[in-house]
């Protein structure tokens, strides 16, 4: 099951610093004036074969000039609502402050697993000073630099020792496929999902997941079967009352990690929005099967032979360079084409486990290679000698053998990728190239 991480604190303890050395990438702006993160940033991060999302979060402010501040803090704290493990980071270099004991008594009502990181300990004269965090009441701190990287690795450690353990009987949930609808707000995720399961309900089974948020329901109906991955109408009304942006990124991630196909739900009537590029980024780090269908088709005005064509155009454009995916145009309200959607979830789902023969992998791509060879690098000629996919993998992998695989750049893995998908059908599903030394 997908796990969410979030990193909180006051500002300038180096939360976006510690969050691009977990994600090894520099996608968190880092400065020193405090206040600089505003906007939310998730990243994927992978330690002893697991993973997890790690959401990177704005600092905790009080009475400051900031406009953003009110904001700040309610995605603050829906990022502590949704979140599995906190990670409360503090500055061990100038201690505690008034505004790190207001956080502690919040996280302290959470009732969520803290991991107090003592931040900014860049040698181990330091360690001494954190245990002065004892009085935060949140658990032995951790210390750790985010800017040389010591002791990261017992940080994260100590993150996956905090999931929740994965139990025996998910197994067999987890033969059938889960599908996940996502999209933004009014897209129509949510009256899609009730006409899937609104006929004839003595065939739906709703199962409680494991996870707070998320709900399996079962469905088998004209001989499909398969988990929906619903998030949708399970949070208090009273506390809906973040930023409904921020909001849905969050349940996005917590349903697009435990499924298999994604469902990404396009409002024909506004086109394809930032939230919408979001939710589809989140897809693809997390490496799942996509089938986006244009909703509310019928109130698009004037339409002709060439209008489909036209939209499916801009999809693929703004998705790029993933476009192999599957476009339909629907219409919940007017029950248009909706039971297809799930017809092309099974195919992309199919797709996602297809295996190829070696054989026959080796007698289509290797002429292709021999015709259009890498590109050679100071004079040496790069062959590639053999191809396989590779097995019990999670998306269609796949080994090219070559003399010199550190050569081969990205421009030709691409290529690689293209040839496979003109000759085989993997169609909705990422795919992976690796280049290996023969």
């Amino acid at each position: 099951m997908g796990n969410i991480v979030a990193i909180v604190g006051r500002p300038n303890v180096g939360k976006s610093t510690l969050f691009n050395r977990l994600t090894q990438s520099r996608h968190a702006i880092v400065n020193e004036e405090a206040g600089t993160t505003r906007d939310r940033q998730y990243g994927k991060v992978e330690w002893v074969g697991k993973e997890f999302s790690l959401i990177d979060t704005g600092g905790w402010v009080l009475n400051s000039d900031d406009v953003f501040e009110e904001e700040i803090n309610k995605q603050v704290q829906v990022a502590i609502e949704e979140a599995n493990v906190i990670l409360f980071v503090v500055d061990v270099v100038h201690g505690i402050t008034d505004l790190d004991l207001f956080v502690a008594e919040i996280l302290r009502k959470s009732n969520k697993p803290v991991l107090v990181v003592a931040n900014k300990a860049d040698n181990f004269d330091l360690y001494p000073q954190s245990a002065e965090f004892y009085a935060l009441g949140l658990g032995d701190p951790i210390c750790v630099s985010s800017a040389n990287g010591s002791n990261t690795g017992d940080l994260l450690d100590a993150v996956i020792d905090c999931f929740p353990k994965e139990l025996e009987n998910e197994k067999e949930e987890e033969e059938l496929p889960h599908i996940a609808i996502v999209g933004r707000p009014n897209a129509g995720k949510s009256s899609l999902i009730n006409a899937f399961i609104g006929e004839d309900r003595n065939i739906v089974t709703d199962i409680a997941g494991t996870t707070r948020d998320s709900i399996y329901t079962k469905y088998d109906k004209f001989g499909l079967k398969f988990y929906l991955v619903d998030t949708a109408g399970i949070r208090k009304k009273g506390k809906v009352n973040e930023d409904i942006e921020y909001y849905s990124i969050i349940r996005a991630i917590r349903s697009i990690e435990n499924a298999d196909v994604c469902v990404l739900m396009l409002d024909a009537t506004r086109g394809i929005e930032s939230q919408d590029l979001n939710i589809f980024s989140i897809i693809q780090k997390n490496k799942k099967g996509l089938v986006v269908c244009v909703n509310k088709w019928d109130l698009v005005e004037e339409k002709d032979n060439k209008t489909i064509k036209t939209f499916e155009a801009v999809v693929r454009e703004r998705f790029a360079p993933f476009t192999d995916f599957p476009i339909l145009f629907i219409s919940v309200l007017e029950k248009q084409r909706i039971f297809k959607v799930l017809e092309v979830c099974k195919k992309v789902y199919e797709n996602r486990l297809r295996r190829i023969p070696t054989n026959q992998l080796n007698e289509v791509m290797l002429p292709l290679i021999e015709n259009y060879p890498p590109p050679a690098w100071k004079g040496k000629y790069i062959k590639i000698k053999y191809v396989t996919q590779l097995p019990n993998t999670k998306i269609p992998s796949f080994a090219f053998f070559a003399n010199l695989p550190q050569w081969i750049k990205e421009p030709y893995k691409r290529f690689l990728e293209n040839k496979i998908r003109e000759n085989w059908d993997f169609t909705g599903t990422p795919i992976n190239i690796f280049i290996r030394e023969k």
